[in-house]
C-alpha cells in the first residue's frame, strides 16, 4: 500500500494547476475533467487528502475559486460546472479547522464573508431554473418547502443513478442526501461558531440542525426496512432504491444508535453494500445494479462516497467495520494500479473485480487524483495506519494502533504548527519526535508528548 500511497501523491501533483489570470486562487487543485470548469463536490473532497501536504497541495485555497463567483458575483476565467452540487463547504471547512486550528480562516469565512451561511440559505430556498453567471448550467435543485429537495443525478453528483425510478423520475422524489447535507452543514457551522465564541450564532445553527434532524427522521426513515430512503413528494412514501447516498444522515449524526446499527448491517451485507468489493453506489439487490463494471453510479465504487460512508459509521463507533472497508477498497485500487494499463488511479471502480468502472460502455477517466486519492492517502492514513483524529484545534492525535501490523507509523505529520513522527516498533514501544507538545491518545490511553523525543511503553 505504501507504493500506491507515494504514486498517488505523484499523480496528484499533476493536478496542481496554475490558473489563468483573474482566478481568485492560483495554483489550485484540478479534478481532471474539463480544462475550463471546476466542480464543487470534487474540490471539497480533494481538501480532505490535500490537508496532509498543505504546502504543496492547495486544497483549501481552491475553495475560493467557488466562493467568490457564487457569493460575490466575481468574474473568473473558470466556470463552475454545477452550482447546485452537494453543499459540502461547511463540512470540509470544519474538518480543515480541526486539523489546522486556523481560527483566522474561520473568522474570514463566518464573520467577514459569511460564505458558509450564505450558501446554506441559498441552497435552502433554491429554485429550479435559476442561473448563475459563473456556471454554464441552470439550477436543477428545487426546494419543496420544509420537507426537502428535488434534484437530478448530475446535480447531486450521482449522474446515472436510478433514484426516483419507481416514483416517476428525479423530480417526483425528495432526495435524502440533499436535506442530510444541509443538516451536516448546520451542525458544522454551529461547531465553528462555538469555536469562535459566537454563542448566539451557535445556538441558532444548532436549532436549525435539530429541526432538520427531526424532519429527516420523520420523513426519510423507513421502519420496515430499517433504512433511510428518498421519499415521494405526492404521498411521502419511501422510494425503495438503496444507494450509498443514504449514509449521509449518519455523517450528519441524525441517526439514533438503533438506526445506525441497522444501516451498518445493510452496509456490511454482501447482498447489498458489503462483500469483497464494498460500498457500491447502488445496492447489489437492486434490479438496475450492474454487476460487471458498476456502470458508473449503478454500482460503481466511488472513493468520495466510500470515504463518506466510512466516516459516517465511525461517528457511531463502528471502527472495525470502517477499517475493514477501507482496506478492501485500497487493496482493490492497488490491484487495479498494478494489473491495468495505464498504471494509475481511476475515477471509480468495478463492484466485482480489480478494475475500473465504465461510463456509457467506456472505461472511466484515469489519473483521477482528484478525489480518488482519498483511498491511497486519507483512508490509508486514517484507517489502515489508524490515525483516526489529528487535531491542532485540540492539540491531540488519536491513534487506533493495531499491534499485529508490526512496525508502522507516520513521519512528518504536520497539523497546525506541530510537526511530528510517530512510530510503533512492532513490539511494544512507540517513539515520537515533535517540535511541540500535544496529547497522543493510543487505543483510549492518553500520553503526553513533549517537544523533542518521547518514548512510550505500551
Amino acid at each position: 500500500m505504501t507504493e500506491l500511497y507515494h504514486q498517488t501523491w505523484e499523480i496528484a501533483a499533476g493536478r496542481v494547476r496554475k490558473g489563468p489570470e483573474g482566478l481568485p486562487a492560483s495554483p489550485y487543485m484540478d479534478e481532471n475533467c474539463y480544462e475550463d470548469q471546476i466542480w464543487i463536490w470534487d474540490t471539497c473532497f480533494m481538501v480532505l487528502f490535500a490537508k496532509y501536504a498543505p504546502r504543496a497541495f492547495p486544497g483549501i485555497e481552491s475553495l475560493d475559486n467557488l466562493y467568490k463567483p457564487i457569493h460575490e458575483k466575481a468574474a473568473t476565467p473558470l466556470r463552475i460546472h454545477l452550482v447546485d452540487n452537494p453543499p459540502l463547504f461547511a463540512w470540509v471547512e470544519k474538518e480543515y479547522f480541526d486539523f489546522t486550528g486556523d481560527k483566522g480562516r474561520l473568522n474570514h469565512l463566518l464573520n467577514e464573508k459569511r460564505y458558509l451561511q450564505k450558501h446554506f440559505k441559498w441552497f435552502a430556498w433554491a429554485k429550479a431554473g435559476e442561473r448563475f453567471e459563473c456556471s454554464p448550467q441552470r439550477i436543477y435543485l428545487n426546494s419543496i418547502g420544509d420537507d426537502g429537495f428535488t434534484w437530478t443525478g448530475g446535480a447531486s453528483g450521482m449522474d446515472n443513478t436510478p433514484r426516483g425510478r419507481d416514483a416517476g423520475g428525479y423530480h417526483k422524489v425528495l432526495w435524502v442526501d440533499a436535506i442530510s447535507q444541509q443538516a451536516l452543514s448546520a451542525h458544522c457551522i454551529a461547531a465553528m461558531e462555538q469555536a469562535l465564541g459566537n454563542e448566539d450564532e451557535a445556538r441558532k445553527w444548532n436549532a436549525e440542525y435539530e429541526a432538520l434532524k427531526k424532519k429527516i427522521n420523520h420523513l426519510y426513515w423507513d421502519e420496515r426496512d430499517g433504512f433511510y430512503y428518498d421519499v415521494t413528494i405526492a404521498d411521502k412514501q419511501p422510494c425503495r432504491v438503496k444507494t450509498i447516498a443514504s449514509y449521509w444522515p449518519l455523517l450528519a449524526r441524525v441517526a439514533s444508535r438503533e438506526q445506525a446499527r441497522s444501516m451498518v448491517n445493510h452496509l456490511m451485507n454482501p447482498g447489498e453494500f458489503g462483500g469483497s468489493y464494498p460500498t457500491p453506489s447502488l445496492a447489489r439487490s437492486d434490479k438496475d445494479y450492474h454487476h460487471q463494471t458498476g456502470d458508473y453510479w449503478r454500482g460503481g465504487i466511488w472513493l468520495p462516497t466510500t470515504y463518506m460512508a466510512i466516516k459516517a459509521i465511525e461517528k457511531y463507533g463502528y471502527h472495525e467495520e470502517a477499517d475493514a472497508i477501507a482496506e478492501k477498497v485500497i487493496n482493490q485500487q492497488l490491484a487495479a494500479y498494478r494489473n491495468m494499463e495505464p498504471h494509475t488511479v481511476w475515477e471509480c471502480y468495478s463492484p466485482s473485480g480489480d478494475a475500473p468502472s465504465t461510463e456509457h460502455g467506456r472505461c472511466v477517466r484515469p489519473e483521477f487524483c482528484g478525489w480518488s486519492a482519498l483511498g491511497p492517502i486519507a483512508l490509508f492514513i486514517e484507517n489502515v495506519l489508524g490515525f483516526k483524529k489529528v487535531s491542532a484545534a485540540g492539540k491531540e492525535v488519536r491513534w487506533r494502533l493495531k499491534k499485529n501490523k508490526g512496525r508502522h507509523g507516520i513521519r512528518n505529520l504536520r497539523f497546525g504548527d506541530i510537526v511530528t513522527d510517530i512510530v510503533f516498533d512492532g513490539k511494544g514501544t512507540v517513539s515520537v519526535t515533535s517540535n511541540a507538545s500535544y496529547s497522543l491518545i493510543i487505543n483510549g490511553n492518553t500520553y503526553s508528548v513533549r517537544k523533542g523525543d518521547t518514548e512510550i511503553k505500551l
